[in-house]
Protein backbone atom coordinates (compact mmCIF):
# COMPACT_ATOMS: atom_id res chain seq x y z
CA UNK A 1 0.00 0.00 0.00
CA UNK A 2 1.36 3.49 -1.03
CA UNK A 3 1.32 6.25 1.53
CA UNK A 4 -1.17 9.12 0.64
CA UNK A 5 0.03 11.73 -1.42
CA UNK A 6 -0.26 14.91 0.32
CA UNK A 7 1.61 17.45 -1.95
CA UNK A 8 -0.37 18.19 -5.42
CA UNK A 9 3.18 18.87 -6.80
CA UNK A 10 4.17 15.27 -5.77
CA UNK A 11 3.17 12.23 -7.83
CA UNK A 12 1.78 8.94 -6.46
CA UNK A 13 4.38 6.94 -8.02
CA UNK A 14 7.01 8.91 -6.56
CA UNK A 15 5.13 8.41 -2.86
CA UNK A 16 6.27 4.24 -3.51
CA UNK A 17 7.25 4.15 0.51
CA UNK A 18 5.29 1.65 1.89
CA UNK A 19 2.22 2.66 4.71
CA UNK A 20 4.11 0.65 7.52
CA UNK A 21 6.98 2.44 7.04
CA UNK A 22 5.70 5.79 7.94
CA UNK A 23 3.81 3.91 10.21
CA UNK A 24 7.84 3.27 12.09
CA UNK A 25 8.54 7.16 11.50
CA UNK A 26 5.99 7.93 13.52
CA UNK A 27 7.75 5.60 16.54
CA UNK A 28 10.64 7.98 17.09
CA UNK A 29 9.84 10.04 20.07
CA UNK A 30 12.77 12.38 19.32
CA UNK A 31 14.66 11.34 22.26
CA UNK A 32 18.30 11.43 21.11
CA UNK A 33 19.91 8.42 22.64
CA UNK A 34 20.65 7.73 18.65
CA UNK A 35 22.84 10.66 18.44
CA UNK A 36 25.87 9.33 20.11
CA UNK A 37 26.32 5.81 18.96
CA UNK A 38 25.91 7.59 14.91
CA UNK A 39 29.18 7.66 13.49
CA UNK A 40 28.01 9.94 10.46
CA UNK A 41 26.78 12.25 13.17
CA UNK A 42 29.82 12.62 15.51
CA UNK A 43 31.70 12.52 11.74
CA UNK A 44 29.37 15.55 10.45
CA UNK A 45 27.88 17.35 13.50
CA UNK A 46 24.15 18.28 11.77
CA UNK A 47 21.21 16.64 12.26
CA UNK A 48 20.71 15.48 8.94
CA UNK A 49 23.42 13.02 9.52
CA UNK A 50 21.94 11.55 12.25
CA UNK A 51 19.02 8.67 12.55
CA UNK A 52 16.88 10.74 14.40
CA UNK A 53 16.70 13.55 11.48
CA UNK A 54 16.97 10.92 8.36
CA UNK A 55 13.71 9.47 10.27
CA UNK A 56 12.04 12.95 10.03
CA UNK A 57 13.19 13.39 6.61
CA UNK A 58 11.28 10.35 5.66
CA UNK A 59 8.10 10.97 7.35
CA UNK A 60 8.43 14.54 6.11
CA UNK A 61 9.00 13.26 2.45
CA UNK A 62 6.02 10.37 2.61
CA UNK A 63 3.83 13.14 3.89
CA UNK A 64 5.03 15.40 0.51
CA UNK A 65 6.30 18.47 2.56
CA UNK A 66 9.86 17.61 0.53
CA UNK A 67 11.36 16.35 -2.39
CA UNK A 68 12.63 13.15 -2.32
CA UNK A 69 15.47 13.94 -4.55
CA UNK A 70 16.30 17.50 -4.06
CA UNK A 71 16.14 17.42 -0.02
CA UNK A 72 16.03 13.42 0.89
CA UNK A 73 18.50 11.45 -1.40
CA UNK A 74 21.95 12.98 -0.09
CA UNK A 75 20.95 12.66 3.65
CA UNK A 76 20.03 8.68 2.90
CA UNK A 77 22.48 8.52 0.85
CA UNK A 78 25.37 9.48 3.53
CA UNK A 79 23.77 6.93 6.04
CA UNK A 80 26.36 3.79 7.09
CA UNK A 81 23.51 1.63 7.14
CA UNK A 82 25.18 0.13 10.26
CA UNK A 83 22.25 0.17 12.35
CA UNK A 84 24.12 0.68 15.48
CA UNK A 85 20.83 3.05 16.60
CA UNK A 86 18.68 0.46 16.42
CA UNK A 87 20.87 -1.31 19.82
CA UNK A 88 20.64 2.63 21.57
CA UNK A 89 17.25 2.78 20.45
CA UNK A 90 14.59 2.89 23.66
CA UNK A 91 11.94 1.95 21.81
CA UNK A 92 13.04 -0.24 19.28
CA UNK A 93 12.60 2.05 15.88
CA UNK A 94 13.16 -0.58 13.21
CA UNK A 95 15.59 1.73 11.52
CA UNK A 96 17.32 -0.44 9.16
CA UNK A 97 13.76 -1.03 7.50
CA UNK A 98 12.95 2.47 7.17
CA UNK A 99 16.11 2.99 5.50
CA UNK A 100 15.69 0.44 2.92
CA UNK A 101 12.48 1.36 2.04
CA UNK A 102 13.24 5.32 1.78
CA UNK A 103 16.07 3.83 -0.82
CA UNK A 104 13.75 2.49 -2.97
CA UNK A 105 11.49 5.13 -2.94
CA UNK A 106 14.64 7.60 -3.99
CA UNK A 107 15.65 4.95 -6.46
CA UNK A 108 11.85 5.20 -7.75
CA UNK A 109 11.48 8.57 -8.33
CA UNK A 110 14.64 9.14 -9.92
CA UNK A 111 14.32 10.08 -13.50
CA UNK A 112 16.14 7.52 -15.99
CA UNK A 113 17.20 10.64 -17.87
CA UNK A 114 18.17 12.17 -15.33
CA UNK A 115 21.02 9.14 -13.67
CA UNK A 116 24.63 9.90 -13.85
CA UNK A 117 27.43 7.95 -14.81
CA UNK A 118 28.25 6.41 -11.31
CA UNK A 119 24.46 5.93 -10.60
CA UNK A 120 24.35 3.50 -13.99
CA UNK A 121 27.35 2.13 -13.53
CA UNK A 122 26.68 0.88 -9.73
CA UNK A 123 22.86 -0.75 -11.25
CA UNK A 124 24.91 -2.64 -14.26
CA UNK A 125 27.27 -4.11 -11.19
CA UNK A 126 23.82 -4.60 -9.58
CA UNK A 127 22.13 -6.27 -11.90
CA UNK A 128 24.37 -7.72 -14.66
CA UNK A 129 27.69 -9.11 -12.52
CA UNK A 130 26.84 -9.60 -8.53
CA UNK A 131 23.85 -12.16 -9.21
CA UNK A 132 25.76 -14.44 -11.30
CA UNK A 133 28.37 -16.52 -9.70
CA UNK A 134 30.15 -17.73 -12.87
CA UNK A 135 30.28 -14.03 -13.71
CA UNK A 136 31.84 -13.28 -10.07
CA UNK A 137 34.19 -16.22 -10.50
CA UNK A 138 35.53 -14.78 -14.04
CA UNK A 139 36.38 -11.53 -12.33
CA UNK A 140 38.13 -12.95 -9.23
CA UNK A 141 40.07 -15.15 -11.76
CA UNK A 142 41.42 -12.20 -13.24
CA UNK A 143 42.46 -10.63 -10.30
CA UNK A 144 44.42 -14.00 -9.40
CA UNK A 145 46.17 -12.93 -12.77
CA UNK A 146 46.58 -9.53 -12.29
CA UNK A 147 48.28 -10.44 -8.72
CA UNK A 148 50.22 -13.37 -9.79
CA UNK A 149 51.72 -11.83 -13.02
CA UNK A 150 52.94 -8.55 -10.94
CA UNK A 151 50.61 -6.16 -12.82
CA UNK A 152 49.52 -5.37 -9.65
CA UNK A 153 52.84 -4.18 -8.52
CA UNK A 154 53.47 -2.17 -11.53
CA UNK A 155 49.82 -0.13 -11.37
CA UNK A 156 50.85 0.48 -8.20
CA UNK A 157 54.14 1.70 -8.80
CA UNK A 158 52.48 4.31 -11.88
CA UNK A 159 50.50 5.49 -9.19
CA UNK A 160 47.36 5.49 -12.02
CA UNK A 161 45.04 4.59 -9.85
CA UNK A 162 45.65 7.29 -7.28
CA UNK A 163 45.28 9.86 -9.89
CA UNK A 164 42.24 8.12 -11.40
CA UNK A 165 40.16 7.76 -7.52
CA UNK A 166 42.17 7.64 -4.24
CA UNK A 167 39.11 5.39 -3.16
CA UNK A 168 40.14 2.56 -6.23
CA UNK A 169 43.56 2.58 -5.18
CA UNK A 170 43.29 2.21 -1.98
CA UNK A 171 40.89 -0.73 -2.44
CA UNK A 172 43.30 -2.20 -5.20
CA UNK A 173 45.61 -2.31 -2.33
CA UNK A 174 43.68 -3.80 0.31
CA UNK A 175 42.71 -6.73 -1.85
CA UNK A 176 43.70 -9.86 -0.58
CA UNK A 177 45.88 -12.31 -2.60
CA UNK A 178 42.92 -14.53 -4.30
CA UNK A 179 43.87 -17.82 -5.12
CA UNK A 180 43.43 -19.90 -8.48
CA UNK A 181 39.91 -20.94 -9.31
CA UNK A 182 41.23 -25.21 -9.36
CA UNK A 183 41.40 -24.00 -5.70
CA UNK A 184 37.95 -23.21 -5.06
CA UNK A 185 35.57 -25.72 -3.69
CA UNK A 186 32.61 -26.53 -6.55
CA UNK A 187 28.72 -25.97 -5.60
CA UNK A 188 26.89 -28.96 -5.39
CA UNK A 189 29.60 -30.45 -3.18
CA UNK A 190 29.11 -32.68 0.12
CA UNK A 191 32.08 -32.68 2.26
CA UNK A 192 31.87 -35.23 4.93
CA UNK A 193 32.69 -34.32 8.86
CA UNK A 194 36.15 -35.70 10.50
CA UNK A 195 34.83 -37.98 13.02
CA UNK A 196 31.36 -38.02 14.24
CA UNK A 197 29.11 -36.51 12.45
CA UNK A 198 27.37 -33.73 14.86
CA UNK A 199 25.42 -31.10 12.32
CA UNK A 200 24.52 -31.07 9.13
CA UNK A 201 25.04 -27.53 7.44
CA UNK A 202 24.54 -25.95 4.33
CA UNK A 203 27.45 -23.13 3.56
CA UNK A 204 26.51 -20.02 1.31
CA UNK A 205 29.61 -19.32 -0.04
CA UNK A 206 28.69 -15.53 -1.27
CA UNK A 207 29.71 -13.47 -3.71
CA UNK A 208 32.39 -11.48 -3.05
CA UNK A 209 33.64 -14.35 -1.00
CA UNK A 210 33.47 -17.14 -3.23
CA UNK A 211 34.85 -15.25 -6.07
CA UNK A 212 38.09 -12.73 -4.35
CA UNK A 213 38.18 -14.56 -0.77
CA UNK A 214 37.90 -18.54 -2.16
CA UNK A 215 40.63 -18.96 0.86
CA UNK A 216 38.71 -17.79 3.75
CA UNK A 217 35.82 -20.15 2.53
CA UNK A 218 38.31 -23.21 1.68
CA UNK A 219 39.16 -22.79 5.21
CA UNK A 220 35.53 -22.12 6.57
CA UNK A 221 34.66 -25.91 5.26
CA UNK A 222 37.70 -26.88 6.66
CA UNK A 223 36.95 -25.49 10.02
CA UNK A 224 33.82 -26.46 10.45
CA UNK A 225 34.39 -30.56 9.74
CA UNK A 226 36.80 -30.47 12.26
CA UNK A 227 34.35 -29.44 14.62
CA UNK A 228 32.29 -32.32 13.02
CA UNK A 229 30.05 -30.56 10.80
CA UNK A 230 29.17 -32.26 7.45
CA UNK A 231 28.93 -29.30 4.79
CA UNK A 232 27.01 -29.20 1.61
CA UNK A 233 27.58 -26.22 -0.51
CA UNK A 234 24.13 -25.93 -2.75
CA UNK A 235 24.77 -25.86 -6.54
CA UNK A 236 22.51 -23.39 -7.69
CA UNK A 237 23.21 -20.70 -4.53
CA UNK A 238 23.64 -16.77 -5.32
CA UNK A 239 23.93 -13.33 -3.98
CA UNK A 240 22.23 -12.64 -0.79
CA UNK A 241 20.91 -9.67 -2.48
CA UNK A 242 22.41 -7.54 0.60
CA UNK A 243 23.77 -4.40 -2.03
CA UNK A 244 20.86 -4.48 -3.61
CA UNK A 245 18.59 -3.30 -0.76
CA UNK A 246 21.13 -0.93 0.35
CA UNK A 247 20.73 0.46 -2.57
CA UNK A 248 17.21 0.53 -3.46
CA UNK A 249 17.06 -2.34 -5.93
CA UNK A 250 14.14 -4.22 -3.47
CA UNK A 251 12.62 -6.28 -6.60
CA UNK A 252 15.94 -7.60 -7.47
CA UNK A 253 16.89 -8.57 -3.32
CA UNK A 254 13.66 -10.41 -3.35
CA UNK A 255 14.60 -12.27 -6.48
CA UNK A 256 17.21 -13.34 -5.24
CA UNK A 257 16.24 -14.19 -1.95
CA UNK A 258 13.82 -16.41 -3.37
CA UNK A 259 16.49 -17.95 -5.52
CA UNK A 260 18.69 -18.95 -2.46
CA UNK A 261 15.80 -20.24 -0.44
CA UNK A 262 14.78 -22.42 -3.35
CA UNK A 263 18.37 -23.53 -3.41
CA UNK A 264 19.14 -24.20 0.62
CA UNK A 265 15.83 -25.59 1.44
CA UNK A 266 16.40 -28.49 -0.87
CA UNK A 267 19.58 -29.56 0.74
CA UNK A 268 18.07 -30.34 3.64
CA UNK A 269 20.26 -29.25 6.13
CA UNK A 270 20.17 -28.47 10.13
CA UNK A 271 21.68 -25.03 9.77
CA UNK A 272 22.62 -22.94 7.22
CA UNK A 273 26.24 -21.20 7.87
CA UNK A 274 28.16 -17.86 6.37
CA UNK A 275 30.75 -16.17 6.99
CA UNK A 276 29.78 -12.88 6.09
CA UNK A 277 28.44 -10.47 8.34
CA UNK A 278 26.85 -8.41 5.51
CA UNK A 279 25.68 -11.25 4.25
CA UNK A 280 24.43 -13.16 7.40
CA UNK A 281 22.57 -9.81 8.32
CA UNK A 282 20.43 -10.64 4.74
CA UNK A 283 19.95 -13.74 5.26
CA UNK A 284 18.17 -13.08 8.28
CA UNK A 285 16.21 -10.72 7.51
CA UNK A 286 14.80 -12.62 4.21
CA UNK A 287 11.81 -13.34 6.80
CA UNK A 288 11.34 -9.63 6.86
CA UNK A 289 11.82 -8.64 3.00
CA UNK A 290 9.57 -11.30 1.80
CA UNK A 291 6.77 -10.87 4.71
CA UNK A 292 4.15 -9.33 2.37
CA UNK A 293 5.04 -12.69 -0.05
CA UNK A 294 2.22 -15.32 1.30
CA UNK A 295 3.94 -17.54 -1.01
CA UNK A 296 7.27 -17.78 -0.11
CA UNK A 297 6.80 -15.57 3.51
CA UNK A 298 6.59 -19.20 5.51
CA UNK A 299 10.18 -20.34 3.69
CA UNK A 300 11.54 -17.21 4.27
CA UNK A 301 10.74 -17.54 8.08
CA UNK A 302 12.48 -21.14 8.10
CA UNK A 303 15.34 -20.18 6.06
CA UNK A 304 16.18 -17.40 8.47
CA UNK A 305 15.16 -19.27 11.58
CA UNK A 306 18.28 -21.90 10.24
CA UNK A 307 20.91 -19.01 9.53
CA UNK A 308 24.25 -18.83 11.94
CA UNK A 309 27.20 -17.24 11.48
CA UNK A 310 30.67 -19.80 11.40
CA UNK A 311 31.38 -18.06 14.99
CA UNK A 312 28.25 -19.75 16.32
CA UNK A 313 28.75 -23.15 14.85
CA UNK A 314 32.01 -23.45 15.96
CA UNK A 315 31.51 -21.90 19.33
CA UNK A 316 29.06 -24.46 19.69
CA UNK A 317 30.34 -27.59 19.34
CA UNK A 318 33.58 -26.10 19.77
CA UNK A 319 36.64 -26.69 21.16
CA UNK A 320 38.77 -26.55 18.43
CA UNK A 321 42.08 -28.38 18.53
CA UNK A 322 44.53 -25.86 18.04
CA UNK A 323 48.09 -27.09 17.49
CA UNK A 324 50.05 -23.83 17.17
CA UNK A 325 50.18 -20.78 19.52
CA UNK A 326 49.60 -17.24 18.53
CA UNK A 327 52.41 -14.73 19.22
CA UNK A 328 51.18 -10.98 19.25
CA UNK A 329 48.41 -8.53 20.63
CA UNK A 330 44.88 -9.18 18.89
CA UNK A 331 41.89 -6.89 18.95
CA UNK A 332 38.53 -7.52 17.40
CA UNK A 333 36.84 -5.28 15.00
CA UNK A 334 32.92 -5.94 15.25
CA UNK A 335 31.23 -6.54 11.87
CA UNK A 336 28.19 -3.69 12.06
CA UNK A 337 25.68 -5.92 10.88
CA UNK A 338 27.19 -9.12 12.58
CA UNK A 339 26.63 -7.20 16.05
CA UNK A 340 23.23 -5.17 15.70
CA UNK A 341 21.72 -6.96 12.96
CA UNK A 342 22.64 -10.56 13.98
CA UNK A 343 22.99 -9.91 17.56
CA UNK A 344 26.11 -11.95 17.92
CA UNK A 345 29.00 -10.01 20.14
CA UNK A 346 30.30 -12.48 22.32
CA UNK A 347 31.19 -15.91 19.96
CA UNK A 348 33.86 -14.05 18.13
CA UNK A 349 35.54 -12.77 20.93
CA UNK A 350 35.51 -16.80 22.79
CA UNK A 351 37.13 -18.20 20.29
CA UNK A 352 40.09 -15.47 19.70
CA UNK A 353 40.39 -15.60 23.38
CA UNK A 354 40.52 -19.62 23.60
CA UNK A 355 43.51 -19.48 20.99
CA UNK A 356 46.90 -20.58 22.71
CA UNK A 357 49.31 -17.95 23.89
CA UNK A 358 47.29 -15.29 22.71
CA UNK A 359 47.02 -11.83 24.00
CA UNK A 360 43.61 -10.32 23.92
CA UNK A 361 43.08 -6.84 23.91
CA UNK A 362 39.31 -4.51 23.37
CA UNK A 363 40.15 -1.86 21.60
CA UNK A 364 37.75 1.78 21.95
CA UNK A 365 35.52 2.35 20.33
CA UNK A 366 35.14 -1.69 19.34
CA UNK A 367 31.41 -1.16 18.15
CA UNK A 368 31.50 1.48 16.01
CA UNK A 369 31.86 1.18 12.44
CA UNK A 370 34.56 0.69 10.84
CA UNK A 371 32.77 3.22 7.45
CA UNK A 372 33.25 0.07 4.89
CA UNK A 373 29.46 -0.02 4.36
CA UNK A 374 29.22 -2.13 1.36
CA UNK A 375 30.34 0.43 -1.20
CA UNK A 376 30.15 3.11 0.88
CA UNK A 377 33.82 3.60 1.16
CA UNK A 378 33.73 4.14 -2.89
CA UNK A 379 30.85 6.54 -3.58
CA UNK A 380 31.76 8.60 -0.02
CA UNK A 381 35.74 8.27 0.39
CA UNK A 382 36.25 11.58 2.11
CA UNK A 383 33.70 10.58 5.02
CA UNK A 384 34.57 7.15 4.83
CA UNK A 385 38.41 7.80 5.94
CA UNK A 386 37.30 10.57 8.61
CA UNK A 387 36.19 7.62 10.66
CA UNK A 388 38.23 5.08 9.27
CA UNK A 389 41.27 7.34 10.68
CA UNK A 390 39.35 7.42 13.93
CA UNK A 391 39.46 3.79 14.29
CA UNK A 392 42.83 3.52 13.39
CA UNK A 393 43.59 5.81 16.60
CA UNK A 394 42.03 3.30 19.02
CA UNK A 395 43.58 0.45 17.43
CA UNK A 396 46.91 1.89 17.69
CA UNK A 397 46.10 2.27 21.09
CA UNK A 398 45.96 -1.41 21.48
CA UNK A 399 49.31 -2.14 20.19
CA UNK A 400 47.60 -5.04 18.17
CA UNK A 401 49.84 -6.75 15.52
CA UNK A 402 46.54 -7.87 14.41
CA UNK A 403 42.88 -6.71 14.14
CA UNK A 404 40.07 -9.60 13.39
CA UNK A 405 36.98 -9.09 12.06
CA UNK A 406 34.27 -11.12 10.42
CA UNK A 407 33.14 -9.50 7.08
CA UNK A 408 35.29 -9.08 4.08
CA UNK A 409 34.32 -5.57 3.80
CA UNK A 410 35.38 -4.56 7.16
CA UNK A 411 38.54 -6.80 6.79
CA UNK A 412 39.27 -4.59 3.55
CA UNK A 413 38.91 -1.46 5.03
CA UNK A 414 40.90 -2.08 8.12
CA UNK A 415 43.95 -2.80 5.54
CA UNK A 416 43.16 0.18 3.72
CA UNK A 417 43.42 1.87 7.28
CA UNK A 418 46.86 0.30 8.00
CA UNK A 419 48.16 1.29 4.82
CA UNK A 420 46.87 4.79 5.55
CA UNK A 421 48.84 5.04 8.59
CA UNK A 422 51.70 4.37 6.39
CA UNK A 423 54.96 2.49 8.17
CA UNK A 424 53.96 2.86 11.58
CA UNK A 425 51.22 0.80 10.97
CA UNK A 426 52.90 -1.74 8.51
CA UNK A 427 53.43 -4.36 11.07
CA UNK A 428 49.70 -4.92 11.83
CA UNK A 429 47.69 -7.40 9.47
CA UNK A 430 43.67 -7.74 9.08
CA UNK A 431 42.48 -11.21 9.05
CA UNK A 432 39.39 -12.52 8.65
CA UNK A 433 38.42 -14.71 12.39
CA UNK A 434 38.42 -17.91 9.81
CA UNK A 435 41.77 -17.25 9.00
CA UNK A 436 43.52 -16.58 12.67
CA UNK A 437 41.76 -19.97 13.75
CA UNK A 438 42.80 -21.92 10.93
CA UNK A 439 46.12 -20.78 11.47
CA UNK A 440 46.14 -21.72 15.22
CA UNK A 441 44.76 -25.38 13.92
CA UNK A 442 47.64 -25.65 11.86
CA UNK A 443 45.68 -25.16 8.75
CA UNK A 444 46.73 -23.37 5.20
Amino acid sequence: MNLPVKSKETNAEVQNLYSDAYDWTNQCVKCGYCLPACPTYESMGVESASPRGRINLVKMAAEGKIDFQKDLAQPIDLCLGCRACETACPVGVPYGHILEAAKEAIENSQPANQKNKMTKMKKLALVHLFPFPKRMNRVGSVVHLYQKTGLSKLIRRSNVLQKVSPALAHLEQALPTTESSSKRIRKGTIIPAKGETKLRVAFFTGCIMDSMMSRINRLTIELLTLVGCEVILPENQNCCGALHSHQGETKQAKELAKSNIRAFMQAEADVIVNNAGGCGASLLEYEHLLANDHKWSGAARDFSKKSKDISQILYQLGPLPFTEEWQGIVSYQDSCHLRNVQKVQQEPRSLLQSIPGISYVEMEGYDRCCASGGIYNLLHFDESMKILDEKMRNLKETKATTVVTVNPGCQMQMSIGIQREGTAANQIKSMHLVEILAKACGLD
